[in-house]
């Protein structure tokens, strides 16, 4: 068995002296090699000191508050080792290991007006190279110039780590790179930039065929033979979204409510009063078909790409069922096992994104429908708020915008804009959508 002494290391740039902050071992206790023994505080930073060797503790420097001078002895341990008192070349290069454990960036707690507490160790005269001295000249990506620049250990494994070359970078004061000069590199780049935005893939050239040529296809009449314009409004969803919470709450087994039921329940309470949206153009025949019944799609994103199967009759459905026909259909489509009927003769399409509806859209017309309807995400914002008395408040309120496509040669702007009104109405007032 042996003893070793660990005298407290040169810590930073001007640093005489440290004041104990807190132990992390005591006197009998054991300490694995790079163990924490103990925090201390200089006037610069808080560092915290790794035992360099393992042992049990023997002695220890003093009590919380002490202050003890830089070479002093921190820690007496016991050691397996026969301990041998160490060349003065060996303590020095111990003592740069301390100092690079007590830098690292994640230990170091800022308290002073510097902005880091970076160790400096001194050449060796012994011939033992300190560690700046003996930093590898071309590790991952270091050239050989790197090595001859000032820096700390910590900010040479910072900068190994981001895989920048520090005779890139500006030094500052004294020629010295720090943390700043290496975050300003990051911020403005060097002589030679730093990270490009992206990486570059590979070209990939992929035959369009199946279901993503026959969307292909259907897209391009869409927008070749129809005339779109797009309308939007905003809609105040609180009360619609307090009434799902309610119904949810009390549901039992029957399905739970998302927002889409909800809304196609407003727009087939709606669409009587507005036939001309929920119909079918002909425009080879130039026959429009006004549909009684509304047969809604749903677009649908599967992994093969965008298909809409359709819900029946969805005017004769109440909330639970559209709820249940929802995720039957949609996971029919994506699992590729929804019927042909299912897939087609929709007379009104709906195209939800969900959270990721954004703020408006612009989608683009089912033909041979001459209308499509997107919701777009709801976001909570101030709003005024009358109590019907004259006196307003402010109130935060949840806003969901609906915004609409139609197909012009049958559609007028008016008639688009007086649908989403209605629509709107119904979503603000969401006890209309129980009604008989």
């Amino acid at each position: 068995m042996g003893r070793y002494t660990f005298r407290l290391p040169d810590i930073g740039e001007g640093i005489a002296e440290a004041e104990i902050l807190a132990w992390h071992v005591k006197v009998g206790e054991s300490v694995a090699e790079d163990g924490r023994l103990a925090d201390l505080m200089t006037d610069k930073a808080t560092v915290e000191m790794e035992s360099p060797v393992a042992g049990k503790v023997l002695e220890v420097a003093g009590e919380v508050g002490d202050v003890i001078a830089i070479g002093s002895p921190l820690v007496v341990l016991e050691t397996e080792a026969e301990a041998e008192p160490a060349p003065s070349g060996v303590a020095k290069a111990t003592a740069a290991k301390a100092a690079e454990h007590a830098a690292q960036p994640a230990r170091a707690l800022v308290v002073g007006s510097e902005a880091e507490a970076e160790p400096q160790t001194p050449p060796s005269s012994s011939g033992v190279p300190s560690e700046e001295e003996a930093s590898p000249s071309t590790s991952s990506g270091q050239t050989e110039h790197s090595s001859k620049v000032l820096a700390s250990p910590a900010v040479r494994q910072r900068a190994k780590d981001l895989g920048i070359d520090l005779s890139h970078v500006r030094p500052g004061a004294e020629g010295r790179v720090r943390h700043a000069d290496l975050d300003a590199f990051l911020t403005y780049g060097g002589p030679k930039g730093y990270a490009p935005a992206g990486k570059a893939r590979p070209d990939e050239t992929i035959k369009v065929v199946g279901l993503r040529k026959r969307i292909a296809e259907n897209m391009a009449a869409a927008k070749r033979h129809i005339p779109h314009f797009t309308y939007v409004e905003e809609s105040d969803v609180t009360e619609l979204e307090a009434l799902r919470a309610d119904l949810n709450a009390n549901c039992g087994d029957r399905p739970r409510l998302t927002l889409l039921p909800l809304l196609i329940a407003a727009l087939c309470r709606a669409m009587p009063q507005f036939p001309m949206l929920n119909a079918r153009y002909d425009d080879e025949a130039n026959v429009v078909t006004r549909h009684g019944a509304v047969h809604l799609g749903l677009a649908t994103m599967t992994g093969a790409g965008l298909m809409v199967p359709v819900i029946r009759d969805a005017q004769a459905k109440n909330l639970w069922q559209l709820a249940g026909e929802i995720t039957r259909l949609s996971q029919a489509a994506r699992d590729g096992k929804a019927k042909s009927e299912e897939l087609s003769g929709s007379t009104f399409t709906v195209s939800s994104l969900g959270p990721l509806g954004g703020i408006a859209s612009t989608p683009v017309v089912n033909r041979p429908e001459v209308a499509i309807l997107a919701p777009n995400r709801i976001v909570e914002r101030p709003m005024f708020v009358s109590d019907g008395l004259g006196t307003e408040r402010i109130e935060k309120r949840k806003l969901m915008n609906l915004s609409i496509s139609c197909d012009h040669r049958v559609v007028d702007g008016y008639d688009a804009a007086a649908f989403v009104a209605e629509v709107r109405r119904l979503l603000e007032t969401p006890v209309l959508l129980l009604a008989g």
